[in-house]
């Protein structure tokens, strides 16, 4: 332990601003490390959560982003025509979001409702961890619903839930059917990467008498991301025509393949810019801290060589080298943990229910896998840095002549 201290205070520490900086260094490449390896679990989940979506016939809307929508202009008379040619020539799906009810809970969360159609909820496979699936019939009385994790002490299954709907503005009652998995989440159709959570989220079964008493939002809102189904080129090309002539608005309808085709393009480009920044930061760390060890241990070589000659030796550096770089790389690694765990807690400061996750320092899943393989790099690292300044240590001549 002396040695360690010894070495601390009048090595690794002569230039404390070097260190300083290394640290600073070191805590930004874990943190591109970290961001770009979550990002990656993030788009593989993405992918294999919405590649059911990749199939013949299949298409899905979204607003064009080259025509400027004039939305004041649009009236309920006319989305509602749409919803009408839709019910009569198309099978479609609807999960739409972005809706807010006022339903109480002890964490004072904002709880947002997902309306989703009997389509859209046979499409994909929503798991539970406690409940039943619901169903789609006699939804004019209490309509059943799925709720997510973070509501399911305060409305257990079979519990009434009371509310104003957000959309048609009415006094409703939900009945809970089931409780949607810890930190459910659905992820972006056009960006992989990015996910809303839904453990205050409700799942609000609708169907076309629904739609007929919704406010205008809830029609525009659906009609972005509207999924059609069995469908042509040809049908597709006549919907949109119809939506434009009607409304006004310019919809796009893509594939799914052609929304992750054009997701990956740009996406890869950033993801080159991060690993090249944190194979920057990486290589600066790491000439960092053999530069500024070496040369401290070349002004302190008389006390080096004193110790050498009483008795401490080359294993014994090694491994004083081992456990100072270890200190090193575990106050960045909790540095990082920590601005992890904090930026996942701002969601609850904000109440924004769609980004609110539970567990452990509310980090999740792909969060512990990411600073895992973070930590896996940083024990290369460190060995590399070990062993790399083992062997240039051990050329620096030391000989009484240094004492006198």
């Amino acid at each position: 332990m002396k040695d360690l201290i010894f070495f601390i205070k009048r090595i690794f520490l002569k230039r404390w601003i070097l260190v300083l900086g290394m640290l600073l260094i070191i805590f930004l490449a874990n943190y591109l490390t970290f961001t770009a390896s979550r990002s990656l679990i993030s788009t593989y989940q993405g992918n294999q959560e919405n590649k059911i979506l990749d199939q013949d016939g299949l298409f899905i809307s979204n607003l064009d982003p080259d025509v400027e929508q004039n939305f004041d202009a649009i009236t309920i008379e006319e989305t509602q025509k749409v919803y009408d040619y839709l019910e009569s020539h198309y099978e479609y799906a609807i999960d739409t979001y972005g809706f807010v009810a006022d339903i109480p809970n002890t964490e004072d969360m904002e709880v947002s409702v997902r309306y989703i159609n009997e389509q859209a909820y046979d499409l994909r496979d929503i798991k539970l961890s406690e409940g039943k699936q619901i169903t789609f019939q006699d939804l004019n009385t209490v309509k059943p619903v799925l709720i997510g994790a973070g509501l399911a002490k305060e409305y257990p299954v079979g519990s009434v839930i009371e509310m104003i709907d957000p959309v048609t503005h009415q006094p409703t009652k939900l009945k809970v059917n089931g409780i949607l998995e810890k930190n459910a989440s659905r992820s972006n159709i056009y960006a992989l990467n990015s996910k809303n959570y839904l453990n205050y989220s409700i799942y609000s079964p609708i169907d076309e008498e629904f739609i007929k008493q919704s406010s205008l939002d809830l029609h525009v809102n659906a009609l972005n991301d509207l999924i059609l189904l069995n469908s042509s080129e040809k049908e597709v090309n006549h919907l949109k025509d119809l939506i434009q002539s009607t409304t006004g608005l310019t919809f796009n309808f893509f594939s799914q393949k052609e929304n992750d085709k054009f997701f990956k393009d740009y996406y890869m480009n950033g993801l080159q810019i991060i690993s090249m920044l944190t194979l920057i930061c990486f290589i600066i760390a790491t000439g960092l801290a053999i530069w500024n060890t070496l040369i401290s241990i070349r002004l302190m070589i008389k006390d080096f060589t004193v110790h050498l000659l009483v008795g401490l030796s080359y294993p014994r550096l090694r491994s004083i080298l081992y456990q100072y770089f270890g200190i090193v790389f575990f106050i960045s690694f909790s540095l990082l943990t920590i601005f992890v765990s904090v930026n996942r807690y701002s969601a609850w400061y904000r109440k924004d229910a769609i980004f609110a996750t539970l567990g452990i320092l509310k980090l999740i899943g792909m969060d512990w896998m990411a600073l895992i393989i973070v930590l896996l790099i940083d024990m290369i690292m460190g060995i590399f840095i070990v062993e790399f300044m083992m062997r240039k240590i051990k050329k620096i001549p030391i000989s009484l002549g240094v004492l006198t």
